[in-house]
């Protein structure tokens, strides 16, 4: 490990995060107390004291105490909170205040037109966090969660192979296990399910998506490398009475959701009941090579979930949730059964059936807002029969996860903690062509993350856990988030932090096995994953966020930039042989640069406009050569304009430029079986029109790859797939080419 950086990191942790105090000789104290709903006088805590038209200023204290040292410019001072009339006191000749502030008064009826943006960001939140809303999501046909930023240029998704039509996203150049994917604020899609677990979510189930980028808090746990995203499913206490989805696209993919929400008397029990099913019968080869452009797939997914708001702050949820699919791929006449010759037809096939349940219980503290604890608890049993031509993967995973939380302040909000310990249990089963990988994990941990806060001008975010792993041994996880809003229209943020995780290469590289390549997994004979060590990285980024008005429109500008350094990250080469896909060790440099600008504008009245472009620099030793990481652009550009009407009409368009990416080493090839070193740039077009009558029907339309554009032979070698140097995951462009579709949505409320 690298003590100096542990050393540097330790040292901003703990670094004095005092009140920067204004410096004076005489001081204003008091106390600010109000009348409750009962007609008791209590304590009000938080309530900001400050002097008129100053900066300098404070918040009251547990007791409702306050200390405020005085200032040159005015002896008047202002006092404010949440739900009370503001109170300006003239403190001349006065050393002590004893305010009683009355209850907001009542006003007349206010109309208040604002048109909400589907994606916004928190100015106040130390860590930088994009929310995608519903409104968002409704942009693109959003069919699962690897569909669902098609609208967004800060994650990129893309096929992992030409056969099994899985795709995954990447964040900060990164590939997506590199990204803690949550639901809820609780691990989701992690193990197994790195991949696939994507597909897991339909999109008519989402009702936001927080998204940051570099390492998150420390409650969440220690994976997180180049970022998280929080799926936020529909609530039973405020869903639909009912939600209907269908959908339909020109590659014959048919899909039918089904949401119920029921709120019962009292309305302290809710439930939600979340159907989805999928299916794609037809057979489309488009560009002749003899295999399907995607798996015939049958899915089903069912979910319930309860929830309970009871007296006193007591909260509690439960769920359940059950994923089944069957997938069959490869060439077009291939048939799963045991009277195909094994050697006549080359085919895919996963079956995957998936049970989770998880349950939440917390307390909310009403009188003291800041104050409360939780524990979360969930659990998964995940098994999976995949075969790709030759090569056969079984797979199985039991999981469960326990954390608990309390937060709380320290003498006032500008305070806050945050404190608890976790538990993360991971059984896995793999069986690849008749070779055992299995292992147990088992983590504890303890964290504690505190948060200062200075006005609205400054706040830092320092936490730290302590982990063990009963493979690894002990590690620590330190990370920092610094915030600093210069004005009320700009906000800058610094992250700094270490992420670790366990790299699931069979799973993860699933794509590898939908080709002839032979794997090698150069290990040692310990009992750790593969033989491998932990991928360890740590994370550092900047950004600046600046929003603005002009000619009466909103608009917003920010820039990123993070870099990623890996201490140990489990190196995939492909460059060694095109026959062969060798895992190891790092043994040199991998890093990714990660810069990204983009401006959001509403040009003209109810038409948003947001422009983005993105630089990557992904290095990584490959064979004692660092090389730039194959299949990932260095460049990218990003438009999408979003118009709507006065009378519900809605028209989107999205248009993604991406350049050349390079290929791993192909030469040795027979010269028909041979690629470039990079391939070409290329544009993507997609574009939809919606219609709603009353809030309640929705029509939509869309056509995605308007210009048709797909990579030539996706496949390599497909005229011989049991041969040498057949190969469907060298995957750098489209497949399908242009693919229209269409739907209808139905709610009642």
């Amino acid at each position: 490990m690298n003590k100096q950086k542990y050393l540097l990191l330790l040292l901003l942790l703990y670094l004095p995060l005092g009140v920067w105090a204004q410096q004076g000789a005489v001081s204003m104290t008091g106390n600010v107390v109000a009348e409750n709903k009962e007609g008791e006088i209590i304590p009000l805590v938080g309530a900001n004291v400050y002097w008129l038209g100053t900066t300098d200023g404070t918040v009251t204290e547990v007791d409702g105490e306050f200390n405020l040292p005085r200032v040159a410019q005015t002896n008047k001072l202002i006092v404010s909170f949440i739900g009370y009339q503001n109170d300006t006191i003239d403190t001349e000749g006065k050393s002590r205040l004893d305010l009683r502030l009355n209850t907001s008064i009542s006003l007349d009826e206010v109309e208040i037109v604002y048109r909400k943006k589907s994606t916004g960001i928190s100015f106040a939140e130390p860590i930088k966090i994009e929310t995608i809303s519903e409104k968002e999501l409704l942009k693109a046909a959003c069919c699962n969660l690897s569909e669902s930023f098609e609208t967004n240029p800060s994650v990129d998704v893309s096929f992992t192979d030409a056969v099994t039509g899985t795709r995954q996203i990447q964040m900060l150049g990164l590939a997506g296990p590199y990204t803690q994917i949550m639901r809820e604020n609780m691990p989701d899609v992690r193990g197994l399910s790195a991949i696939y677990g994507l597909t897991y979510v339909p999109g008519t189930w989402v009702e936001s998506i927080q998204l940051g980028k570099g390492t998150g808090t420390v409650v969440n746990g220690f994976e997180s490398i180049a970022g998280q995203l929080n799926v936020e499913l529909r609530k039973p206490e405020e869903a639909e009475r009912l939600y209907l989805n269908i959908y339909g696209n020109e590659g014959g993919r048919m899909e039918a959701n089904a949401n119920f929400a029921h709120r019962f008397d009292g309305d302290k029990w809710s439930t939600a009941f979340l159907l989805h099913g999928k299916k794609n019968a037809v057979k489309q080869d488009r560009n002749d090579d003899g295999f399907l452009d995607m798996p015939l797939s049958n899915q089903y997914i069912a979910l319930n979930r309860w929830k309970y708001i009871g007296p006193g702050g007591m909260r509690m949820q439960f769920g359940v949730k059950g994923t089944y699919i069957d997938n069959i791929g490869g060439q077009t006449d291939f048939k799963p059964s045991n009277e195909t010759p094994i050697n006549d037809k080359w085919g895919m096939h996963l079956n995957m059936q998936r049970f989770e349940g998880w349950a939440k219980f917390g307390k909310v503290f009403e009188e003291m807002p800041w104050k409360s604890m939780a524990l979360q608890l969930s659990g998964a049993n995940h098994r999976q029969n995949s075969t790709f031509g030759l090569n056969d993967y079984d797979a199985s995973q039991n999981t469960f996860y326990a954390n608990t939380l309390y937060a709380s302040i320290l003498s006032n909000t500008n305070h806050k903690f945050k404190t608890g310990a976790s538990l993360q249990y991971d059984q896995y089963a793999e069986l690849l062509n008749g070779a055992n990988f299995d292992r147990t994990e088992i983590v504890t941990g303890a964290y504690f993350e505190y948060t200062y806060i200075y006005e609205e001008k400054f706040s830092a975010m320092a936490g730290m856990r302590a982990d063990y792993h009963n493979l690894f041994g002990a590690f620590i996880t330190p990370r920092l988030h610094l915030r600093y809003a210069p004005s009320e229209n700009t906000v800058i943020r610094a992250s700094a932090g270490r992420g670790q995780r366990t790299a699931n290469i069979l799973s993860e590289y699933n794509g590898l096995l939908a080709s002839s390549r032979q794997i090698i997994i150069m290990g040692d004979d310990s009992e750790k994953p593969y033989g491998l060590d932990p991928e360890v990285a740590w994370n550092y980024g900047l950004n600046l966020t600046q929003s603005f008005q002009l000619n009466y429109r909103d608009g917003a500008l920010s820039f990123d930039f993070y870099r990623t350094d890996f201490e140990n990250q489990v190196v995939v080469d492909l460059d060694q042989s095109p026959q062969k896909a060798v895992f190891y060790n790092l043994q040199g440099k991998s890093y990714s640069n990660s810069f990204q600008a983009q401006l959001d504008y509403e040009v003209i009245k109810r038409l948003d406009a947001r422009l983005a472009y993105r630089w990557f620099d992904v290095q990584t030793t490959y064979d004692g050569e660092l090389l730039q990481k194959p299949l990932i652009a260095a460049h990218r550009a990003f438009l999408n304009l979003a118009y709507e009407t006065n009378n519900s009409w809605k028209f989107d368009y999205t248009i993604n430029w991406q350049g050349d990416k390079r290929i791993p080493f192909t030469a040795s090839n027979p010269a028909a079986y041979q690629l470039a070193a990079h391939s070409p740039d290329f544009v993507l077009m997609n574009a939809q029109l919606s219609k709603t009558w009353q809030e309640k029907f929705e029509v939509y339309i869309g056509m995605e790859n308007l210009l048709n554009f797909k990579q030539e032979n996706p496949i390599l070698a497909s005229d011989q797939p049991f041969g040498d140097y057949f190969d469907s995951s060298l995957i750098w462009g489209p497949i399908f080419g242009r693919n229209t579709y269409f739907g209808l949505r139905y709610r009642i409320q």
